[in-house]
């Protein structure tokens, strides 16, 4: 096993890591909505949507896969309201369709609106 650690995404938050390749598979830790260079996090779902994906691209990408590579993302929000808005902006960034769930949780780690985590081929 392999652990991923790219400045270029969020630090852990706790006991744990940005990733893992093991084998032929990467498989990210859940990505917050965080400018990894400033530490904050936008305000409304879109722009936390778009930091959510890029924060998971950062990770693939330090691991030398990409978004084309994804076969599941598990994805989490705040409220399920914020679904056709979050699916819009997951679109652009997951073209491949990957397999995915979708749920609904009653908090997120730092007030945020969303959180995906994924599994690709490296």
């Amino acid at each position: 096993m392999i652990v991923i650690d790219t400045k270029n995404a969020p630090g852990a938050i706790g006991p744990y890591s940005q990733g893992f390749e093991v084998g032929n598979l990467v498989i990210t830790s859940g990505q917050l909505p965080v400018d990894p260079s400033t530490g904050n996090m936008p305000e409304g779902i879109a722009a936390q949507a778009e930091w959510s994906c890029k924060n998971v691209g950062a990770i693939l990408e330090a691991a030398g896969s990409g978004f084309d590579k994804v076969v599941k993302t598990t994805c989490f929000l705040a409220n399920m309201s914020d679904f056709a808005a979050f699916n819009e902006v997951y679109a652009k960034y997951f073209t491949s369709k990957p397999a995915r769930s979708c749920v609904a949780v009653k908090d997120l780690p730092k007030g945020a609106l969303c959180e995906i985590e994924a599994i690709a081929e490296k």
